[in-house]
């Protein structure tokens, strides 16, 4: 399916055999207290704390507000992460969870955002029409729904800079890649990786970012964003020569080459199920579109020869992990067919690639739908679990 990408293959695909099981639970205490969390200052802040051990972003807003009974979006499920982390199975201890004291400025918002629908949201005045596409009904105009969409900004944002300084971090939510810059989609108003993206690279925390989407739906708000462009051309041809504007020449093994053009600080990734929302695609700087049905070996061998590819040639400063568990054989929204094995495969394999190559890694927990909250939440703590072991294996 992918024969154009040749040569640098990742082939540590064995070493995640047994993940499921080298990677055990810790032992439940009993008497345990309730889970308290660090507040980390303003997420602007330069003056990032030490940590040794993996950190983990939450903030109490991820689960607000209750939304009606049956409501397809998971609202509970950002806290259920966060209590199961640390008091059901115990990875993750109390000063390991850091949380944003304040939200995003309006002009950092502004960055990828247009003025007036920031506005119309701001004030609870957005029309029926962007209300429906966004998918929340009359809850989108309150403001306690305005902080959590702010409050989850902050958190991808704090996560990415503890990544930066640390090498790898992991949110509880984030991961809003349908957000448009003037309109909502899918459950999500405002773009943190969007947000986060343009944020570091105006303060010169880094140059170059991947955003690296494996949710199941393609980051369409997100590529809406940052336009991007790819040909296929006769290798050693003269073509990217005469290109204006940025653009990137990845060689294919095969005489021919690939040839990215857009922006040259940000690469957008996306491999998605094809026949999955949205049924409009956007352009992402490479979107690799999979067949319904794909099972684990398809899958991750698809992730593992395009990854390696785009980190050689792209060299980014910082990937943005949306780690959307939609892909899953269970889920309610999702037609791959990817068991739960193949999820923490897929977690070992991402992690571990990026570490591999020395670039800093901020995982995000993206999409994920199901009626069982703590069957959804454990998919989610996929992420987490791997994350931990590659902490430990990775020596940071």
């Amino acid at each position: 399916m992918l024969s154009r990408w040749t040569g640098n293959v990742w082939g540590k695909l064995g070493s995640c055999g047994n993940a499921v099981q080298t990677l055990m639970m810790r032992s439940p205490i009993q008497g345990m207290m309730a889970a308290s969390v660090r507040d980390y200052g303003n997420v602007g802040s330069t003056s990032l704390p030490s940590v040794a051990a993996l950190p983990v972003v939450y903030h109490p807003s991820y689960s607000a507000p209750q939304l009606k009974e049956g409501h397809r979006f998971p609202m509970a499920v950002f806290g259920r992460i966060h209590h199961r982390l640390l008091n059901q199975h115990r990875l993750v201890e109390q000063d390991q969870v850091f949380q944003p004291a304040a939200l995003p400025s309006e002009p950092d918002i502004l960055l990828v955002h247009d003025p007036d629908y920031l506005h119309a949201f701001n004030t609870g005045t957005l029309d029926e029409a962007r209300m429906r596409r966004i998918g929340f009904g009359e809850t989108t105009r309150t403001p306690i729904l305005v902080e959590r969409t702010k409050a989850e900004i902050a958190g991808t944002l704090l996560t990415a800079r503890l990544a930066i300084q640390h090498g790898l971090a992991c949110n509880t939510a984030g991961g809003t890649h349908h957000a448009y810059r003037d309109q909502g989609s899918g459950f999500c108003i405002l773009n943190d990786l969007a947000v986060t993206t343009e944020v570091l690279i105006q303060e010169g925390k880094v140059n170059k970012v991947l955003i690296l989407d494996l949710d199941v739906h393609q980051g369409d708000g997100t590529a809406s964003m940052i336009k991007g462009s790819i040909m296929v051309m006769p290798q050693g041809d003269g073509t990217a020569s005469m290109i204006k504007g940025p653009c990137m020449v990845l060689p294919q093994g095969d005489g021919t080459a690939s040839i990215f053009q857009g922006r040259s600080d940000v690469f957008t990734l996306s491999v998605h199920c094809e026949s999955n929302f949205p049924a409009r695609k956007q352009k992402s700087t490479l979107d690799i579109g999979l067949p319904d049905g794909m099972q684990d070996k398809e899958y991750l061998a698809t992730v593992a020869e395009v990854l390696p590819s785009i980190l050689t040639s792209f060299r980014p400063d910082l990937v943005l992990y949306d780690a959307g568990v939609d892909i899953h054989e269970a889920d309610h929204l999702g037609k791959l067919q990817i068991s739960d094995e193949g999820l923490l495969r897929r977690e070992l394999l991402v992690l571990d690639t990026c570490l591999s190559f020395g670039i800093p890694i901020a995982g995000n927990i993206g999409g994920g739908y199901d009626s069982d909250l703590d069957v959804l939440a454990d998919r989610h703590i996929c992420l987490h679990r791997a994350a931990l072991r590659m902490w430990r294996e990775h020596g940071l």
